[in-house]
């Protein structure tokens, strides 16, 4: 029996004569997907920037190489093969950025992946231009491609910085976000959607609706379902797809919504040019440790261990040390400034010393520099009160123990600094969890604990998204995250995140 005959569609017949089944009938059809208006306008944006940065890259090539070496032909090579190969260097830029999902829809605005792209290219720039050179027997320099390339990469991911930035300005806005379809269990849709409606500069989407496995669910009569249309069962989930023009559904963790139901439900939005993504219920873990498994067939996710040992935790740890110790011998003079101010404005110690809980529990004497009255701890039991902090935490915005020159120091997070010391002496990190005090711990739950697995830093996500604005709950759940998921490139980023905190002022007090 042939397929025709099976569902009743006919083949038709080419303009060459051959044979042709028509598989739109049978629900198959090819998809084909295109970008939206803002995405086709990001996307020349950032095509763009990277064009710039290789102009930008091989001008400094040609420049610091005529800098060093002059004009006239030398060892390493003529100015014609040098600028034959600063010219396929710089075309084959915008190609190894397409071939490492640079341009990617799915990385756009969110995660590291969009930098580690960027790096790759750039070690794929220099293994082409070496192979090339080598092939085609070209001579080059190899000075001006060592300038060249951190130059291009350096200006791509500032300029791609910038246009990200951009895009979580015009998100927060409520502008080029996604609509979304949430199908699941009751419970896990409503916790996914509140998730995405929290972050939409990192999603970019924007919950529509959301189809339940259960409309008498008892969690659907709570406020939780507050500014969410429920629209019907998971069986709706492609009518309502159609009927509210929706871009991506998210699948929430739901035993009725796996396996070949959720298999035919992509087959179905990919004929709609939809995206399908699932979330499995794997909580606050980063995508590189992620990676997939397969038994008979059946993905599985392999969550990999936090990185707390081994090489990378020891490389990070010899950083630390070395930069807390070259930042010291840097602003020695900034420090002996505020020293000076801090003596001529106050009576007291210049600087504050406080016992705190590291790395393991070990307990260690913290440096900061005295923004306090002498007699600052003594006067705390009648303040408390008044405490604008979270639940563990004393906070007050106004607070009457602040000298003058503490309340520059404290908004600018000057008063930090001293805690290098703690750096080069291995106590501290550059980045990690806030260290606690030891009451602090006595008050802390079994998982709030967990932020003692790693040595505690001077700066952390937490002080890069809202310092002391943030509830306790939000401090403890970004200090886990990062336990967690801790990596160099996470590290770079906190520390260029807090330049810009430190600079703004916002949150601190």
């Amino acid at each position: 029996m042939s397929i025709a005959q099976g569902t009743g569609a006919r083949p038709w017949v080419s303009p060459r004569g051959a044979a042709h089944i028509d598989l739109a009938s049978y629900g198959h059809a090819r998809v084909k997907t295109g970008l939206t208006t803002w995405e086709r306008t990001h996307r020349r944006s950032v095509v763009l920037v990277d064009a710039g940065a290789a102009l930008f890259g091989a001008l400094v090539g040609i420049a610091g190489r005529n800098a060093l070496l002059g004009d006239r032909v030398g060892l390493w090579g003529s100015s014609d093969s040098v600028r034959l190969t600063l010219l396929v260097a710089a075309v084959a830029w915008i190609g190894l950025l397409a071939r490492n999902g640079a341009y990617a829809t799915r990385y756009v605005g969110a995660g590291t992946e969009e930098y580690r792209a960027v790096t790759r290219s750039a070690l794929g720039l220099v293994a082409l231009v070496g192979v090339t050179s080598f092939a085609f027997q070209l001579e080059f320099s190899r000075g001006v491609l060592l300038l060249m390339v951190p130059a291009t990469a350096g200006a791509t991911l500032l300029g791609r910085y910038a246009v990200r930035r951009r895009l979580v300005h015009q998100r927060n806005a409520g502008l080029h976000l996604r609509p979304t379809l949430v199908v699941g269990d009751a419970r896990t849709a409503l916790d996914v959607a509140h998730r995405i409606e929290g972050d939409p500069a990192t999603t970019g989407m924007k919950v529509t609706a959301i189809c339940v496995s259960d409309l008498h669910d008892p969690v659907l009569a709570t406020e939780n379902t507050r500014g969410f249309l429920v629209l019907g069962t998971e069986a709706d989930t492609l009518g309502v797809v159609d009927r509210m023009d929706i871009a991506a559904v998210a699948v929430a963790s739901s035993p009725t919504m796996a396996g070949h139901t959720l298999r035919r439900l992509g087959w179905a939005l990919e004929q709609r040019d939809v995206d399908l993504l699932v979330a499995p219920g794997v909580v606050e873990v980063a995508g590189p440790r992620l990676t997939m498994r397969r038994a008979a067939g059946l993905p599985m996710l392999h969550v990999e261990r936090p990185v707390q040992s081994g090489w990378r935790y020891a490389l990070k740890l010899l950083c630390d040390r070395l930069i807390g110790f070259a930042g010291l011998v840097a602003i020695s003079p900034v420090l002996l400034a505020i020293a000076l101010l801090i003596k001529r404005d106050s009576a007291g110690p210049v600087l504050f010393r406080q016992d705190r809980v590291g790395e393991g529990g070990r307990v260690f004497s913290m440096y900061k520099f005295r923004t306090m009255v002498v007699d600052a701890e003594a006067r705390l039991a009648e303040l408390e009160l008044h405490s604008e902090g979270n639940d563990v935490l004393f906070k007050m915005r106004r607070d009457p123990r602040i000298t003058r020159v503490g309340e520059v120091l404290r908004r600018f997070s000057l008063d930090e600094l001293p805690q290098l010391l703690n750096v080069v002496r291995g106590e501290m990190s550059l980045v990690g969890p806030r260290p606690p005090l030891a009451a602090e711990v006595d008050r802390y739950e079994s998982d709030a604990v967990r932020r003692l697995r790693v040595r505690p830093g001077m700066t952390g996500l937490w002080q890069v998204s809202g310092r002391s604005d943030l509830s306790w709950l939000d401090s403890v759940r970004l200090d886990l995250w990062y336990v967690d998921n801790w990596s160099l490139a996470l590290d770079a980023q906190i520390l260029f995140r807090t330049a810009n905190a430190v600079f703004r002022g916002r949150g601190a007090y």
